[in-house]
């Protein structure tokens, strides 16, 4: 029987999850412990490639088949969504509420998934119940359910590994340790959620969790850390001070104290000494967000909402964000006082003012950043960031 293949697709949310996905595709974010290319591929037994913005697709490339499965990378996986998925017949389209949950296809090879692209198919409308993604706030708002899924997921039929008995653990049935794990006097309460421990990572002395929590590999927590769930480190990161309800996705700093709540953090970012972001307006009113496809800030209907920041990111010591802030990719952001609230890529300044980052020092930065983790910056990265750079000119008008 012919392997099928599977190719998780990019449409309109791509842009709402932006500047997170200016670098990769929907797939590639970290919701929970695992992406949700990682997700996927836990239900499909297979693994998965892109279909992506075109200039993506150097990095993130796409593999075709003669058999091939198409899945909307906002749609997050469950068995009954997978089992229809996997019933489908060549030249079916699944989907629901309007939306393009999946497609089979043979022997071409759209450059996107949409209305156009499936015209001819025979349509077949889903009767299942699945989560999908469509805003930014989603991740921080959705973590719980999205870690309490994983942790399932991840965990069954597997047994935990031990911690030291000098550490405190509340609910420990709750609480997973893979291998090569190191905690001494840490505190982890898994009352309110499952908390994961991901192999090789260090809590330091002092550290105190609270589910639900995911440490992912060889991160780690400094001396006295204060963890509220729920909430996401991604890997290879280290994280100090105070953390609610936010996803650190991966290859990432936040080393000292300063507070950071319902946010989300990119790769290869570094937020400076006492940098602190607000989460909630004095008024109370509900928090609006950037948003790249309007161009304008968009409801959230959120109390609480904090900073968003793209990858390759920087923050000077005593960094101060106001509620609801965007920051693009390769941003340096440093001085007193509160800065704008939506900081364009390539930006470099503060509250004082911006000017432009230039690209070659930006590039150089990375080079070292990613060089400190043995990560080559490679010729795709670079055009990546060229892209990026060239198409967001138009917000730095400073």
């Amino acid at each position: 029987m012919a392997t099928i293949n599977y190719i998780l697709f990019d449409n309109n949310s791509w842009e709402n999850f932006l500047p997170l996905t200016f670098t990769k595709p929907l797939a590639e974010i970290r919701f929970g412990i695992l992406t949700i290319k990682e997700k996927w591929e836990h239900y499909l037994k297979s693994e998965c490639s892109y279909l992506t913005k075109p200039y993506l697709g150097a990095k993130y490339k796409t593999v075709y088949y003669r058999d091939n499965i198409l899945i909307n990378s906002s749609v997050l996986p469950n068995a009954e969504i997978l089992s229809e998925i996997q019933n489908l017949n060549t030249n079916e389209v699944l989907v629901k509420d309007g939306i393009i949950v999946a497609a089979r296809n043979s022997s071409s090879e759209p450059a996107e998934i949409n209305e156009e692209a499936v015209k001819n198919f025979k349509k077949i409308h889903s009767g299942s119940e699945f989560e999908k993604i469509e805003h930014l706030w989603q991740l921080f708002k959705h973590n719980g359910e999205a870690i309490v899924e994983d942790f399932r997921l991840i965990t069954k039929g597997r047994k935990t590994a031990n911690l030291s008995n000098n550490n405190n653990l509340l609910n420990p049935e709750n609480i997973f340790i893979e291998e090569g794990v190191k905690a001494n006097f840490v505190t982890i309460n898994a009352s309110s959620g499952p908390v994961y421990i991901g192999k090789d990572t260090e809590l330091m002395e002092g550290s105190i969790v609270r589910g639900p929590f995911a440490l992912c590999e060889q991160s780690i927590l400094k001396i006295g850390a204060k963890i509220y769930g729920p909430t996401t480190i991604g890997p290879f990161s280290r994280v100090g001070g105070e953390v609610n309800n936010s996803i650190i996705t991966g290859y990432s700093n936040k080393s000292h104290e300063g507070f950071l709540g319902n946010s989300i953090i990119g790769e290869w970012c570094n937020l400076g000494a006492d940098t602190n972001n607000s989460n909630l307006k004095n008024n109370y009113a509900d928090v609006k967000l950037w948003n790249y496809g309007t161009e304008n800030f968009e409801k959230t209907g959120l109390q609480f909402c904090g900073l968003i920041m793209g990858d390759h990111s920087k923050c000077g010591i005593n960094t101060m964000f106001n509620t609801g802030t965007v920051v693009g990719v390769s941003a340096n952001i440093f001085g007193t006082g509160f800065p704008r609230n939506f900081i364009p890529s390539f930006s470099w300044g503060g509250f004082g003012g911006f000017t432009t980052y230039l690209l070659p020092k930006a590039i150089e930065v990375a080079q070292i950043v990613m060089a400190r983790r043995n990560i080559e910056l490679t010729d795709a990265d670079i055009k990546i960031l060229e892209e990026i750079f060239n198409t967001t000119s138009k917000y730095r008008q400073y």
